[in-house]
């Protein structure tokens, strides 16, 4: 019963991203080639409530479903791993065509294949996972 609170969300979301056809290869193609803004002002649109919700978090006004206050760490300052974790994961979406989230939208609309692109990202977690001791931090 716990995790009802995430499915809630997540399906509201799934369902949202649906309606507003951010699954579609269609409006996908037209932000590339800058003929609507549909896209981005999906894109926008969430970047600013990401902003606002962190600035919440940090200032300490919203606390998370358990009703824990979140604290923020600081970032290391070793530019090198975030433009290679970025790179990494970008080419990743680059070979989809979707990002991580689209991926589980497009799996409940009915397109089966991307079964294989959630399986591979949960392989990638599983294996950082387990070479995490190994890898430079």
């Amino acid at each position: 019963m716990k995790l009802f609170k995430y499915m809630v969300v997540g399906f509201m979301f799934g369902f949202g991203m649906w309606k507003l056809e951010a699954i579609s290869t269609f409006r996908i193609i037209e932000m590339f080639h800058f003929q609507s803004f549909h896209m981005y002002g999906i894109i926008i649109s969430g970047v600013i409530i990401g902003i606002i919700i962190t600035q919440l978090f940090k200032k300490g006004k919203v606390k998370t479903i358990e009703g824990i206050t979140h604290k923020f760490n600081d970032k290391s300052h070793e530019w090198w791993r975030y433009i290679i974790g970025g790179t990494i994961f970008g080419m990743g979406w680059a070979l989809t065509g979707v990002c991580s989230g689209m991926m589980f939208v497009l799996m409940g609309a009915g397109y089966t294949v991307f079964a294989v692109f959630i399986g591979s990202a949960m392989l990638g977690t599983f294996a950082y996972g387990y070479f995490r001791k190994v890898l430079p931090h």
